[in-house]
């Protein structure tokens, strides 16, 4: 049995966990808050240095880092297919998330969401919300030319960037702004056995 640590409301331990329900996958989730430090425990530690979730144990082998487990449960599939270019298309995508999507989207929803800095922090929010603005303008661009990231086809590069876009209004983003995202998001909520993320 494959076992995902990961935390409710984490976009980063969400894309895994969709993508095996999707693929009709067995798992078994953990719970690890890391609210409370619970990444940071010595049990935690020797599973994976870093201290962080998600955190996916195949047969005994340990692979951090959400966009790898993404590659790594896909391959073979419709999701991350054989052609060369479209594999890369769908990595140039998911290298963007990871720079230039996750550090502004995510971090401001954690600022504002989880720690409730909005007012203390403004100018920081501020100043990251330009950059996250731009990266939503790069995704907004490129949905008014095809109908998901990659293409004509939905694909794990779709799902690394839903993550958190669909939670930015959770960080005071304004994606009313952003029509062509929309549309795009609510493609993927009418793909076959996608879930929502909680929390």
């Amino acid at each position: 049995m494959i076992k995902l640590y990961g935390m409710t409301g984490s976009g980063n331990c969400w894309k895994p966990a969709v993508l095996m329900k999707q693929l009709g996958q067995p798992f078994e989730w953990t719970e690890i808050n890391t609210l409370k430090g619970e990444t940071r425990t010595p049990e935690f530690l020797a599973l994976n240095a870093n201290g962080r979730v998600p955190l996916l144990i195949v047969n005994g082998r340990k692979l951090a880092e959400s966009n790898a487990m993404l590659c790594y449960l896909a391959d073979g599939t419709d999701y991350f297919p054989a052609d060369r270019w479209q594999r890369a298309k769908i990595l140039e995508w998911m290298f963007f998330e990871q720079y230039s999507h996750e550090p502004y989207i995510a971090t401001v929803r954690f600022w504002v969401h989880f720690m409730q800095k909005q007012e203390e922090w403004k100018d920081k929010i501020a100043e990251a919300m330009k950059k996250g603005h731009a990266a939503l303008g790069v995704m907004e661009q490129q949905l008014q030319k095809t109908s998901f990231l990659a293409g004509a086809r939905y694909s794990i590069a779709d799902i690394a960037l839903y993550a958190y876009t669909h939670v930015a209004h959770e960080g005071g983003y304004d994606l009313n702004a952003y029509p062509a995202i929309n549309d795009w998001m609510k493609r993927l909520e009418a793909q076959p056995k996608f879930e929502k993320m909680t929390g």
